[in-house]
This record gives C-alpha cells, sequence and structure tokens, in this order.
C-alpha cells in the first residue's frame, strides 16, 4: 500500500546551539511571504503639530517672560454700590426717593469696578480662584475726571423683578473725584436728565443681589448694572479739562522643559540583515522618533509649570486654560446630559462677547465623544430651518438656510479638520485622542495667543536635536551605536480671554 506523504518530516538529530530541534521541513517552506507588510497609521499628535508650524518662536533663555496687553476703551465702566445726598454716601440700598433726582441737583455716587486697574485685569468665566470683585484693592475706577457725563440705569422704585431689568436711565456730570483707597472713588455730580418719580438704581451692595461675579452672562447679569461714560460736556471758553492715563500692561513667564528617547543596538544586530525592513536600528529609530513627538503632545496637554528639584516643567493647554481660561459646563457633550446646540451657543456668545474677547478660538480640539457629538447634532439643521413664505402670505415646507451646520472637511499639516459654521464664525474642529478619557470636552485654543518655544542660541538649537555615540558593552568588548534625541522647548500661553474649555463637570 502506497505511503500518503505530507510536508512534515523527522526533527534533526542534533539540536541547534540553543538547545531546540528545527524541523528541515519547516526550515525548507517559502510560506508564500509577500514584498510587503501592513502597517497602522493613526493620528499621533495634532496639536504638537499645529504649533510647531504655525506658532513657533525660538527663545534664547529657558525662563522666557512676555507681556500682554489689554485695551482700556472697553473697560470705563464701573457699578454704585452707595449713594447719598453728600459725600457720605450713606445709602446701600437702591431706592432714592423722588426729588433727588431733579435736573441741576447735586448728588454723590460711591463707584467702584471689578477688574484690576494696572493691566486692566478682570475675572476669567468659571475662575473662583482668581476672580476680581467690586472692593478688591487695587480695583478703584481711575479715569473718572471732572466734566465727564455718565449714565446709570434706574428701574421702578421696589419693583420686584431681578436687577437685570432696567426700565430707564439718568445721566450726571462728574463735578468733582474722590479716591475712598484703593477700592472705590466717589464722585459728586450734578444731574443732566432726572427723574421726578422714586427710582431704584441698578446697582451693586452688599445687601442688593449684584450678581457681579465671576460666571455670570456679562450681556445679561452685568451690563444692566454698569454705569458708562457718554462723552463729556464743557463750558464755552472753559480752557483744558483734567486727563488720566490707563496702565494695560502686565506681564508673564514660560519655563521650557527637556525631552529626552534614547536608543541602543549592538553592531551585531545593526549588521543583520532581516526580512522586510532589512535594517532594524533603522525601523525602532524610526518608532523612536514617533515616540519622542507623541511624550511631547502630552506634555503640551496635559504639562504644569513649575521646577521640581532643579527640573523644569513647561504649561499645558489642558492645565492652562483650565486654570486661567474661559470654562463652561460640558455635560451632555457626547455622553449623558442635556448639553442642546441653544446651550453651546449661549457659550460661545460669552466667550466671544467683543467687551471681553474679540479673539475666536482657532482651533477647537475634541475628544471622540464630542466629535461624534457634534456630527450628530443634524438636529443641528433641523431645529435651525425656518420655512420661507411662498408668496401667497403663507409658509412653504421647503427647508430654509441652516446657520449651524457641519461644512467642509480638509486636512491641515496631515490634522484632519472639520469646519463648523456657526452665527459666530467658523470652528475648526479637530478630533484629538489624547483627550479621550479626560474631563475636557472641548478645548479651544487660539494659536495666535500662544507659542511653542525652543531653545535656541550661541549657535545651539534644542529643538529635537539628535546625538549619536558608540559605547563598549562592559567585560565583552563589543560594541553598540547609542542614540540620543533631545528637545528642549516650552510653551508660552497669552490672553487667557483667547481660550476655553468645556468640562464634563463644574463644581
Amino acid at each position: 500500500m502506497a505511503g500518503v506523504f505530507g510536508l512534515s518530516t523527522f526533527d534533526d538529530t542534533a539540536s541547534w546551539n540553543d538547545g531546540t530541534l528545527k524541523d528541515t521541513g519547516d526550515l525548507r517552506r517559502k510560506y508564500n511571504f509577500g514584498d510587503r507588510v501592513s502597517e497602522l497609521n493613526i493620528a499621533q499628535d495634532p496639536f504638537f503639530r499645529f504649533v510647531s508650524k504655525v506658532a513657533k518662536k525660538p527663545t534664547d533663555d529657558p525662563e522666557f517672560k512676555f507681556t500682554e496687553r489689554r485695551a482700556s476703551y472697553h473697560k470705563r465702566y464701573a457699578y454704585v454700590t452707595a449713594h447719598g445726598v453728600n459725600s457720605s454716601v450713606a445709602t446701600t440700598e437702591a431706592s432714592i426717593a423722588a426729588g433727588l433726582l431733579d435736573q441741576g441737583d447735586t448728588y454723590y455716587f460711591k463707584m467702584g469696578t471689578d477688574y484690576k486697574s494696572s493691566g486692566n485685569i478682570t475675572s476669567i468665566s468659571g475662575q473662583l480662584a482668581t476672580e476680581i470683585t467690586v472692593g478688591d484693592a487695587n480695583t478703584a475706577p481711575a479715569f473718572f475726571i471732572p466734566g465727564q457725563v455718565v449714565k446709570i440705569n434706574t428701574r421702578a422704585n421696589n419693583e420686584s423683578s431681578a436687577f437685570t431689568i432696567p426700565t430707564g436711565y439718568i445721566l450726571v456730570k462728574v463735578v468733582s473725584v474722590t479716591a475712598v483707597s484703593t477700592t472705590h472713588q466717589i464722585l459728586q455730580t450734578e444731574i443732566v436728565k432726572g427723574e421726578a418719580a422714586a427710582k431704584d438704581l441698578m446697582f451693586a451692595s452688599a445687601t442688593a443681589a449684584v450678581g457681579v461675579t465671576y460666571d455670570l452672562t456679562i450681556s445679561d447679569d452685568l451690563e444692566p448694572k454698569r454705569c458708562y461714560v457718554v462723552g463729556s460736556a464743557h463750558a464755552q471758553g472753559s480752557g483744558y479739562p483734567e486727563t488720566w492715563k490707563d496702565q494695560p500692561f502686565s506681564t508673564g513667564f514660560g519655563l521650557t522643559q527637556i525631552w529626552k528617547t534614547a536608543m541602543a543596538m549592538d553592531n551585531t544586530t545593526r549588521a543583520t540583515v532581516l526580512k522586510y525592513e532589512p535594517n532594524e536600528f533603522a525601523r525602532i529609530w524610526r518608532e523612536k522618533l514617533i515616540e519622542h513627538k507623541f511624550d511631547i503632545e502630552q506634555s503640551l496637554l496635559f504639562g504644569s509649570q513649575g521646577t521640581v528639584g532643579g527640573v523644569n516643567y513647561t504649561e499645558g493647554a489642558v492645565d492652562f486654560v483650565t486654570g486661567y481660561g474661559n470654562i463652561f459646563a460640558g455635560s451632555g457633550m457626547g455622553g449623558s446630559g442635556a448639553k442642546t446646540q441653544d446651550d453651546f451657543l449661549d457659550d460661545m456668545s460669552q466667550f466671544l462677547d467683543p467687551r471681553y474677547n474679540n479673539a475666536n478660538a482657532t482651533m477647537f480640539m475634541v475628544p471622540t465623544d464630542t466629535y461624534n457629538w457634534l456630527h450628530k447634532l443634524s438636529g443641528y439643521f433641523s431645529a435651525n430651518v425656518s420655512k420661507v413664505a411662498d408668496g401667497s402670505g403663507g409658509s412653504s415646507t421647503a427647508l430654509g438656510r441652516a446657520d449651524f451646520s457641519i461644512g467642509n472637511k480638509k486636512s491641515i499639516f496631515g490634522v484632519d479638520i472639520t469646519q463648523i459654521y456657526t452665527p459666530y464664525g467658523i470652528m475648526n474642529v479637530s478630533r484629538n485622542i489624547h483627550l479621550d478619557g479626560t474631563e475636557v470636552k472641548m478645548l479651544a485654543v487660539n494659536m495666535k495667543h500662544c507659542a511653542y518655544r525652543p531653545l535656541v542660541g550661541n549657535g545651539l538649537n534644542r529643538d529635537t536635536a539628535v546625538y549619536v555615540g558608540v559605547q563598549t558593552l562592559e567585560n565583552s568588548g563589543v560594541d553598540r551605536r547609542v542614540d540620543l534625541i533631545q528637545t528642549e522647548a516650552g510653551m508660552e500661553w497669552q490672553m487667557p480671554e483667547a481660550h476655553a474649555a468645556w468640562l464634563k463637570s463644574v463644581s
């Protein structure tokens, strides 16, 4: 009977130097190995790619300083904190009796504001720890001078409605200004546009629900209480008026951080030719370069600035924005909750209030669940479609225009960007997997107000330098190649108003 022959053969009688037996048949088989190998490519470092391409600004000192300037033209406002018929301004309630605000009457107002006169630094939405309130040191409104006309909002006397609903206003002309420490100014005024009936002032005091706090909407809650300068008025031939000067500058600093990634391989392994990629050293070196960039990306997102044990750490985007930037509730973005498009637009309205910040974020980085949430809101479209007139006085069922919709998709520096059209401009949204599993649901960064700062000076460039050496292994005499990738750089962050974060939960 004929035998059935298979591919297997007997093992070699002698073992190999590693103590194993090799099947000669298996050694002879080619297994139809192809000439290509599949490789998984992932999005590695979207934020690092952006800052290294569009926001690189070398520094020649590992501790670099920078200056911010906040203009004062939106900062000439104050709140009434007390008032009265004389300079003692004893009244701390809203009500003013009838007959005290007739045209030509003299009346006194105690004024305070909620930002620092030096640097024009104000509260940031959601940042309780750095809140600046009326009456804090160095918040006295420095801009009041005689001759100015000031508008003060009013409402009906003893009205039960909130302090955010003015029903009228008065105009007063500043006669003299008296400083009260560094916290307030007392204005002696002449009534220009008065009120005959008793009125309540829209004002801030310890006994009235002020609403001048860090987490309220400027347009809805703060503006009704603010008193603005509305020009000046002077008599003919009255000569030069007084003047004032602001101080809009403040300073900050950053630190460079050193990242190192090393690789070592003995020369025997380097000289061995392998299949697919013959040079194993070159393959691993290529992976180490990606690993190095990946580490920098993580640091530029989650790093916290400081010096510990002589080692510098640079400031990451998440740490900076959640510590100093605008914070909004992100519950419901891609998870359980009820965050709606309308809620999101309200946040954007506050974030981009021109009295506070007119610089929209140029990049919105989001984790996977928020990325999906944004695309699912094609409730974006259906919730924003309005019917159009059909010419007969009725309305048509034809679709109208969507003000909040997904637009183009494009690739910038190898990063996939989804453009979302909103009433507040185009959002450039990038999915960043580094944010998955964090408390951040959306990170808005204005690339004009941040910079990647590699250390460069005296002919040395520490922006991803490569060092090569050959070492001898102890007691073997075998040389090995040692390569080191080293980067020293830091992030500079300016204008906290120009950055924002939506968090899963806000305490």
